[in-house]
């Protein structure tokens, strides 16, 4: 069987154990024709860029990278964020040794031929640590195969995931494992491995000065993935270095653009066209303008906008101009916002784009701002009035003495579940607030509700 690294592992355990995954990875690093995310990959802890959460001082993570932990764990997190990465450098730890499966290609036979292995390892005082990444990939057979090693420490497992392992992994395998989130790296997380890989001897070693725009680009290229980062950098060194001329070679916006074949597109995420963008998106699905919703959501993703950010403002948008007009939106908006946590970036722009073609082709009513907008200025301005003694909480001894909840009538033994009864305060009896508009779900409110507020008012 082979690791993510090529080298192969005998079926026969008396055979030459493979190159540790950390051996090969450096050997691999020291190469100039590796490719520059490859050659990058950090060494060391000290070296690791982001999930400062999870390499404390004493943090489960960081107490497996020294070699002094003894759980597994599932690293769970989007691509580029350092989980095979923190792989190599566990498999350095002192006294362990390394064995690594792609759940592309491993299978049950490979998954027990480790295991075996590790066990005869363990009869020599030696312990092994088993990396699997794309582990959600694993049937429920092939994760099952690993409880018994896992839960005997057998072998330490590393499992890497980019889904949520709540729903990927098996339940048992979960229960025995800790769950580890890394989260995608900041702008100036990017911008470090960047800087480090345009100075370093092993990496372009100063061949490439990068102006401002240019670096802001590949930040928002990457996307918090350092691995599409440095490839999209590594395209553009290439084309730079490619025309000669003044050295060290500039790699401009242009330069960026031509490389990656995307183009720039001009966002501030703090200045004005973040507040200008996000504004034309909501009043565009405000004006039920599908297609240009679609154009500005287009570009604060491209642009790297937080797709959080994102789904907030369409969980408003679906209260805010929607209402009772449509009350799925809401339900839609909400599950936009969930999937993005659930799932992340790239795939949860499908969602995105579907929240907004929902709202923006919804009917729009603004009446639910309104009337709770008129309620919040009555009870601003003083017209709170006492709540009506039938409708007070009786549950508690001496509340009946007091009057409370005496003469309150309950609607369900009523035959149509509504009845005559005064529920607001004195001051605010026969106001409305809530006026229903003729636009879709609220045609049918706008009838029903005055034929419910005849009846319980009397």
């Amino acid at each position: 069987m082979s690791d993510l690294f090529g080298s192969e592992l005998s079926d026969d355990a008396d055979a030459a154990e493979a190159v540790p995954l950390h051996e090969a990875a450096a050997a691999r690093t020291r190469t100039h024709d590796a490719p520059l995310a490859v050659r990058m990959r950090p060494r060391t802890l000290g070296e690791v860029v982001g999930q400062q959460h999870l390499l404390g001082q004493g943090a489960p993570l960081r107490r497996l990278v020294e070699g002094s932990g003894a759980a597994s764990v599932l690293l769970y997190g989007p691509p580029g964020t350092g989980k095979t990465t923190l792989a190599s450098l566990i498999s350095g730890a002192t006294g362990r040794k390394f064995e690594a499966l792609s759940a592309l290609s491993a299978g049950v036979k490979e998954v027990r031929g480790v295991i075996e292995l590790a066990r005869r390892r363990l009869l020599a005082g030696e312990q092994t640590v088993l990396f699997i990444d794309e582990v959600h990939r694993f049937s429920k057979t092939q994760q099952d195969a690993l409880l018994a090693a896992v839960e005997n420490r057998v072998v330490l497992l590393v499992a890497a995931t980019t889904e949520n392992p709540s729903f990927s992994v098996v339940s048992p395998l979960l229960s025995r494992s800790l769950v580890l989130q890394l989260k995608s790296l900041t702008s100036e997380d990017i911008e470090a491995v960047i800087e480090r890989a345009r100075t370093e001897e092993r990496g372009l070693n100063g061949a490439i000065t990068i102006t401002d725009d240019a670096l802001e680009h590949l930040v928002r290229l990457a996307a918090g993935d350092a691995r599409r980062g440095l490839t999209a950098l590594e395209a553009a060194a290439g084309s730079a270095l490619a025309r000669g001329g003044e050295q060290p070679a500039v790699v401009d916006l242009e330069t960026v653009e031509e490389s990656v074949d995307k183009a720039a597109v001009r966002y501030d995420r703090d200045g004005d066209q973040h507040y200008d963008v996000i504004s034309a998106f909501i009043k565009s699905i405000r004006g039920s303008d599908v297609d240009a919703a679609l154009h500005y959501l287009a570009r604060m993703i491209t642009a790297g906008e937080d797709p959080r950010f994102i789904a907030r403002r369409l969980v408003v948008h679906a209260s805010e101009d929607i209402g009772m007009a449509d009350p799925t939106a809401l339900q839609t908006a909400t599950a936009a916002a969930q999937a993005v946590q659930l799932i992340g970036m790239p795939e949860a722009r499908l969602a995105l784009a579907q929240a907004t073609i929902h709202l923006a082709t919804a009917p729009k009513s603004g009446a639910v701002v309104a009337a709770l907008g008129a309620a919040m200025a009555d009870v601003a301005a003083g017209k709170s009035g006492l709540v009506p003694p039938h409708l007070r909480d009786g549950h508690y001894k001496g509340a009946e003495a007091l009057g409370n909840a005496v003469g309150y009538r309950y609607p369900h033994d009523h035959k149509d579940g509504v009845l005559t009864q005064q529920y607001p305060p004195d001051e605010l009896v026969g106001v409305d607030y809530y006026e229903p508009t003729a636009h879709g779900g609220e045609r049918e409110l706008s009838q029903r509700v005055p034929k419910l507020r005849r009846i319980v008012r009397g």
